[in-house]
């Protein structure tokens, strides 16, 4: 299955609840979330849970499981379930993620905050939500790019966005697209009308003869165009781009010569056997950091939240949901990251008596080391089992020197 379709059709939705004001978010990021949760829900939660995804629930989640376990080469990606206890009712969902999710104890705050570090490059520095004894488990995805122009831009005064740009006085420069290695157009759509188009190319990867890359796109529609359209524009113009690169595209002969908000149209005299169509961009820099409440209806979490509640019995489980998402784009490259998360919470445990044991080997005891050696949890050969050595602890020696302090070259 395909998931441009339906991250697009959930990308329109998230970006539309977010709104018109300056941000970066990671639909997909969301998307992966819920998709690896779908086969939890059953019933009328599955179904729910199948709209937002716009997808069957199983293919959503093979999708899912197929991106995260043989990732892009220029997009970083991981996934996480850590819950507090192992809670049992989960264990068949739980075996079916992806080999690549991360499982486990919930880490505490400062070990969050380092996952979120670690996969993203460094440019997320504190996981989204913040665990307490109520939290039951967190689920969360991470998704990281930096890369490099493969042509950079060249650098313009900001006059030359033209006097009906507000940012032409309130910035110096701007990019100006090189005279070759970016592409520049004007699309026709159904959501915005007419529109700008400049694409720049990432440095791919070439291993095996494979080559990956990372297309940025950007599209402006005319200012009137609500921004969830030209949003929705852009999701199209993108899509075609890669896959149907003419469709949409306009010609210059067939738009009016002259000044408008988003171009300047005018015929030059030169040599050429045909009708030649030139174009440039002038686009500035520009970064975003953005936090993104995923709670809200029609998002998916609380539905993913109730699906996993109903799985343990405990179908009105309180949850928070978050993304957390910046970028940057400059002269010689572009770079985004995101950690979305979701969280069960619980009502606090009643409080009660406990036993807890410290062992101490203070005096000799026996060692036995014994090899296993299964597939799919079941013995597999003849050395499981073996004691392959023993020991009778009798003469205890002191801590080593260079033991005494952390190894970091060491997991």
């Amino acid at each position: 299955m395909s998931s441009t379709g339906p991250v697009v059709r959930y990308a329109e939705q998230m970006h539309r609840l977010i709104g018109g004001e300056h941000h970066i978010a990671s639909p997909l990021g969301a998307w992966l979330l819920l998709a690896l949760v779908g086969p939890a829900a059953a019933g009328g939660t599955r179904a729910e849970l199948e709209e937002v995804l716009g997808a069957d629930a199983d293919r959503a989640a093979a999708t899912a499981r197929a991106l995260l376990d043989t990732p892009h080469p220029l997009v970083a990606s991981a996934s996480a379930l850590w819950e507090r206890a192992a809670i049992e009712a989960l264990a068949q969902w739980r075996a079916a993620l992806p080999e690549s999710t991360e499982t486990g104890p919930l880490p505490d705050q400062p070990a969050l905050d380092a996952w979120a570090r670690e996969r993203t490059l460094g440019m997320i520095e504190k996981f989204p939500l913040t665990v307490g004894p109520e939290t039951l488990l967190v689920m969360a995805t991470a998704l990281a790019t930096r890369v490099a122009w493969a042509t950079p831009f060249q650098v313009s005064p900001a006059d030359a966005l033209g006097p009906a740009s507000a940012w032409a006085s309130e910035l110096r420069q701007v990019l100006r697209t090189p005279w070759h290695g970016h592409t520049c157009w004007i699309a026709g759509t159904a959501r915005a009308g007419d529109v700008a188009v400049h694409a720049a190319e990432a440095r791919p990867e070439r291993v095996d003869g494979r080559e990956s890359g990372l297309l940025v796109v950007s599209v402006a529609a005319t200012p009137d165009v609500p921004a969830p359209d030209v949003l929705a524009a852009a999701h199209e113009v993108a899509t075609n781009a890669t896959t149907f690169p003419g469709r949409g595209r306009r010609s210059l002969y067939d738009l009016p010569l002259g000044e408008t908000p988003l171009w300047t149209i005018r015929e030059e005299h030169t040599r050429s056997f045909g009708r030649e169509e030139l174009f440039s961009a002038l686009l500035p820099c520009w970064k975003a950091e953005s936090r993104h409440d995923l709670t809200a209806k029609g998002l998916g979490f609380d539905t993913a939240v109730r699906a996993l509640g109903e799985l343990m019995g405990a179908p009105d489980l309180a949850y928070e949901a978050t993304q957390a998402a910046v970028a940057r784009y400059g002269r010689y490259g572009f770079e985004a990251a995101a950690v979305t998360a979701l969280a069960a919470v619980a009502g606090l445990p009643p409080e009660a008596v406990v036993r807890a044991a410290e062992l101490r080997f203070g005096h000799p005891y026996a060692v036995v080391a014994v090899a296993t050696d299964t597939r799919d949890g079941v013995p597999a050969g003849p050395w499981h089992g073996l004691p392959v050595y023993s020991a009778w602890v009798a003469r205890p020696e002191e801590l080593p020197a260079a033991d005494l302090s952390d190894r970091p070259d060491l997991p």
